[in-house]
């Protein structure tokens, strides 16, 4: 059985942070492109960040970029987003999800995910 389960998530004032985890099991981990994707209330979904299977390489939205960084630990199937000065608009559900291809220069786009996690709420409020 497939399962990516997020954790870390929480309430945090302006400024604050937060690390978010995702453990996998149930697939080749190591071999999975892996993204960090958040939802807010009444807004679509959107990609945070992303990691090549060996760590490598990395991308972020540029409403993150300085502030969040996306690590990997394929030994131990885990997925990390280290998320520094925290602002109100990061307030959002915040998925972690598994793609088989790695695009070049970008994240790849959201239907390329065959794996999520069921999320972690990360509210950034004074």
């Amino acid at each position: 059985e497939v399962q990516l389960v997020e954790s870390g998530g929480g309430l945090v004032q302006p400024g604050g942070s937060l690390r978010l985890s995702c453990a996998a099991s149930g697939f080749a981990f190591s071999l999975s492109v892996m993204s960090w994707v958040r939802q807010a209330p009444g807004r679509e979904r959107e990609g945070v960040s992303c990691i090549n299977w060996s760590g490598g390489t990395t991308y972020y939205t540029d409403s993150v970029k300085g502030r969040f960084t996306i690590s990997r630990d394929n030994a131990k199937k885990s997925l990390y987003l280290q998320m520094n000065s925290l602002k109100p608009v990061d307030t959002a559900m915040y998925y972690c999800a598994a793609a088989p291809i790695w695009y070049s220069g970008a994240c790849p786009p959201q239907y390329e995910y065959n794996y999520w996690g069921q999320g972690t709420q990360v509210t950034v409020s004074s």
